[in-house]
């Protein structure tokens, strides 16, 4: 019995002591404050029944009139605008019983102070209305400082919960509040105000007031900001970093942003002058952040984390600038056209992210603002560059539940923008996705996170398209946004879970984004073979670039040889195509083939070139693995009987050659008679075999069998893929494609050129003729 309570007792300390200790604290707390809510009603009762008795004993003294009581005629408002100084009324003679009352209770209370006012027979209400208002202020600051006490319990009781609601949520531990005119107290060249006038009409008039605006307003309402002005704001923030100067650049900056928004508003500044308006600009955007940093300056540690004092009282009184500044900030990015301007405009908002991250709605419109400009393909690459610097700064510094948000933000532009691709837009999308793919590996647990959600989405939409089939069902699989979501993905893993540009990994499956990889290639593979027809035949070897890429970066292997030979066994491909004058088709820009290319000798010209180098690419990944021999030996017999089947030209050729034709209603089958493909294939075939031959001779001499992983993997590890002879031959067709890419790009530019000089011919033609008419 002694060793079956000795064990229970450890189990009920193990699991159940700790929890016990809370509750019966809990509980005590509780009791207590029962029993001092008990004690307090007790002394009031007996306070009470004392100054009842007081009551029924003395008679009640008459109210003072005229110059004596001096709230006689006043009302309540009157009273608190007073400033809570009360006067001093004529101290009565006290009855022998008053005295000994106030000895024997030492201090005043409030069941005397009501018997006081009741006995005295007041028979005025607005006398006990401001008596019961005084009550209520007692008990608002007393509540207050309950709440402070509380507060500082809390931090006491759980200091990371208050560490988290002071940097997320400051303004609920500011629960007294700081006058916002406050600004001019902390400011070096503090003034006294100058009393406004109040102007009904102006619809900013209450939040420039609590940006403590100083300036006398004309009859309009406004003040025409000139360049002494601005002058003079510059030397305060730039010698003194005065805060009064800082406000009132605010003040015009916003005016500024908004200089040319019907809105309906009117602002304290105006201005008109360009010069002012661009030395204003400049003005703001410099300086603020540099006055922010002298009075309230953020600290940054060795993890990129930084640290702001938002508890502080100069924090909390530049609250309602910062908000200001910000909001017209962002409504500037939105309205801007000049590109050095915006540029200079995103720069500015780096030093200020720190003081953001406490304003959720602030940095929410902020994050869509930025993300608008990096996903326009129309906007400047520099521009655009220097946007996704301020995402990639805040997605640093911020932290999980701003992260998310940031992502999914990212990402829904990076498809909204995707959705038109053609030459002039894919250099865009292209840097789109590079730069994105970067901001899923700062934190990869989020990003593994996000990427999962909306992996899986895209399955959805797969297994609808081929669980519920209908005449435009396929339409939600094959298209740009689409594909581009394939490979975007494709890139995050192909970027943070390659351990030759990650140091930090030892493998591929070290990475918390390595999990992502099987789902993905195999939604690719069942998007790939959707509609196995040749109209989108393109569409297939864009999605097969995608998994290339995800081999090669992952050394994982993707079985995509099956897909190759379905292309060979084509009607494309084995038939003999049509003459055609067409242009050659672009296949980095299209998803289907347009009807006009379909049986031409064009189309299978192209189809061919794609088809050698993208094998050549699959093959190439495991050029110098040991099993490359075995690997490489089903593709090219199946390529030896294509070639076989499309060299037949005729019954005699066949006859003669040894070779028996098949025959397909009496008729022999004829070849594509391409002799420019057969080659190109034959070339590939060769390479192939040679580069088997090559592992061969050196797996010769390995003294380890299949089992040993360590030395299968090491195997030709020293040894660089361009070394290989199947590796010289992909690094020519690498480098003939990126001349045929330059050739191409060349000419897109001079059609450019020429749309535009066509384009300015085209508008002085219509200016002439609106000028003929004119004279007419």
């Amino acid at each position: 019995m002694a060793g079956q309570s000795k064990k229970a007792t450890k189990k009920f300390e193990k699991n159940r002591l700790k929890d016990t200790i809370e509750k019966r604290k809990e509980f005590a707390k509780v009791k207590q404050r029962h029993q001092v809510k008990a004690k307090k009603k007790a002394r009031n009762a007996k306070d009470n029944a004392r100054a009842s008795g007081d009551e029924a004993g003395t008679a009640p003294p008459k109210i003072q009139k005229g110059a004596d009581n001096k709230f006689n005629e006043m009302s309540v408002d009157q009273f608190f605008e007073g400033g809570f100084e009360l006067p001093e009324p004529k101290k009565p003679k006290a009855t022998a019983h008053s005295k000994q009352t106030t000895s024997s209770t030492g201090k005043r209370k409030r069941g005397s102070d009501d018997a006081s006012v009741e006995g005295s027979g007041t028979s005025s209400g607005e006398e006990a209305q401001v008596y019961s208002d005084d009550e209520l202020a007692s008990e608002n600051e007393s509540g207050i400082e309950n709440h402070q006490e509380d507060l500082d319990a809390l931090a006491a009781k759980d200091p990371e919960f208050y560490k988290y609601l002071q940097e997320n949520d400051a303004e609920l531990l500011d629960f007294g509040g700081g006058d916002l005119a406050e600004v001019d107290q902390l400011s070096e060249d503090d003034k006294p105000r100058k009393k406004r006038t109040k102007d009904k009409d102006t619809t900013t008039e209450d939040h420039d007031e609590l940006l403590g605006d100083e300036e006398i307003e004309d009859p309009n309402g406004q003040t025409e900001v000139t360049k002494p002005m601005v002058s003079k704001w510059k030397t305060a923030m730039t010698e003194q970093h005065s805060l009064r100067a800082m406000r009132q650049v605010v003040l015009a900056f916003r005016a500024a942003a908004h200089v040319n928004a019907d809105e309906g508003k009117s602002y304290k500044y105006s201005i008109s002058n360009s010069e002012v308006y661009h030395q204003l600009l400049m003005l703001a955007l410099e300086h603020i952040p540099s006055v922010l940093q002298h009075h309230v300056p953020v600290k940054e540690s060795a993890t990129g984390k930084v640290r702001i004092a938002t508890d502080s009282k100069k924090f909390r009184t530049l609250t309602p600038l910062l908000q200001s500044h910000s909001a017209a900030i962002i409504h500037l990015l939105e309205n801007l056209s000049d590109a050095s301007t915006t540029k200079k405009t995103l720069n500015s908002l780096l030093p200020l992210l720190p003081y953001l991250l406490s304003f959720k709605k602030v940095l929410k419109s902020l994050v869509k603002s930025l993300v608008d400009i990096w996903s326009d393909s129309s906007t400047a690459d520099p521009t655009r560059i220097t946007g996704f610097l301020v995402i990639r700064r805040l997605t640093v510094i911020s932290d999980a539940s701003i992260r998310t948000a940031l992502l999914k933000t990212v990402y829904q532009g990076l498809v909204k923008g995707s959705r038109v691709t053609n030459p002039h837009t894919l250099p865009a999308i292209n840097l789109m996705k590079n730069s994105a793919a970067e901001l899923w590996g700062i934190d990869q647990d989020i990003g593994y996170t996000t990427g999962f959600v909306y992996i899986r989405q895209l399955a959805v939409h797969l297994r609808t398209s081929i669980t519920q089939p209908t005449k435009d069902s396929y339409k939600q699989i094959y298209n740009w946004q689409y594909v581009h979501s394939l490979d975007f993905w494709s890139q995050v893993i192909s970027t943070h879970c390659n351990p030759a540009s990650d140091s930090s990994l030892k493998a591929s499956s070290d990475s918390a984004l390595y999990p992502l990889l099987y789902p993905l290639v195999q939604i690719t593979l069942g998007a790939l073979r959707l509609i196995p027809t040749p109209t989108y035949y393109p569409l297939r070897f864009q999605l097969t670039r995608s998994l290339l890429r995800l081999s090669r970066a992952t050394a994982t292997y993707i079985p995509l040889g099956p897909s190759f030979l379905e292309v060979f066994q084509s009607v494309e491909m084995t038939k003999p195509p049509k003459p055609s004058t067409l242009k050659s088709l672009d296949f980095t820009t299209a998803l289907r083939v347009p009807k006009p290319y379909l049986r031409t000798r064009t189309y299978q010209d192209g189809l061919g070139e794609q088809l050698v180098e993208l094998m050549a690419e699959f093959f190439g990944c495991w050029a110098k693995h040991i099993a490359f021999p075995e690997l490489m030996l089903p593709p090219v017999v199946h390529l030896k009987r294509w070639l076989k089947t499309v060299s037949l030209s005729g019954t005699s050729k066949h006859l003669s050659n040894g070779i028996k034709a098949n025959s397909d209603n009496g008729k022999s089958k004829q070849g594509n008679k391409n002799s420019r493909l057969t080659s190109s294939v034959n070339l590939l075939i060769q390479k192939l075999e040679s580069n088997a031959r090559w592992v061969e001779e050196r797996r010769r001499n390995v003294e380890f069998g299949p089992s040993n992983r360590e030395g299968v993997d090491g195997f030709l590890r020293e040894v660089a893929v361009e070394d290989t002879p199947l590796g010289a031959f992909l690094e020519g067709l690498r480098r003939k494609s990126e001349e045929q890419e330059k050739v191409l790009e060349r000419a897109r530019e001079a059609e450019r050129k020429d749309r535009v000089k066509e384009r300015a011919r085209e508008d002085e033609d219509e200016m002439e003729v609106d000028g003929m008419e004119d004279d007419e």
